[in-house]
């Protein structure tokens, strides 16, 4: 399509305008999970290239690969609002991201080759269901894994304090 481009940049620039709805102390919060789930997408997104999983029909410029305006538009503020709306609630965080997933792999993905921006080549919109999910799951634990280490880092902070008195 002739506005894949323009597209492509609406859609990593439209969902920053949900940042403020977030609030600083959800941003402070969830940042980190999200900031390492998106590096984690970016070498699978190489992975992916290598094996023809998927294929870019159109970037926002010739030397950006055509991942990057999905990472770090919808998929960094997807991120940062799941976490925020289910974080602590694993069975609507599993329900939601399932939910989320199904409706991107497979009318989503349909739109988006009709839109000649990307399309599935080796992987089937079941698979790519599949790789979200874990990759979902990886991101609740991310931030699991950096909730405890915060929460035996104040601990130790706690000891050290009364060990001083």
């Amino acid at each position: 399509m002739r506005h894949s481009r323009f597209l492509l940049i609406l859609m990593m620039i439209l969902p920053w305008f949900s940042i403020p709805l977030l609030g600083q102390r959800t941003i402070k919060r969830f940042l980190p999970a999200t900031i390492l789930i998106s590096c984690v997408v970016k070498i699978n997104n190489i992975t992916a290239k290598k094996r023809n999983w998927w294929q870019f029909y159109t970037s926002i410029h010739p030397k950006i690969s055509g991942d990057i305006p999905f990472i770090l538009g919808p998929y960094f503020l997807a991120s940062l609002w799941i976490l925020k709306l289910t974080y602590g609630k694993l069975i609507l965080f599993t329900i939601t991201n399932a939910i989320g997933h199904i409706l991107f792999a497979f009318p989503g993905m349909k739109l988006l080759k009709r839109l000649g921006i990307v399309s599935l080549v080796q992987l089937k919109p079941i698979q790519l269901t599949l790789l979200l999910t874990i990759r979902g799951f990886l991101l609740y634990g991310f931030q699991f894994a950096i909730e405890n280490i915060k929460q035996k880092n104040s601990i130790f902070r706690f000891l050290k304090l009364i060990k001083k008195l």
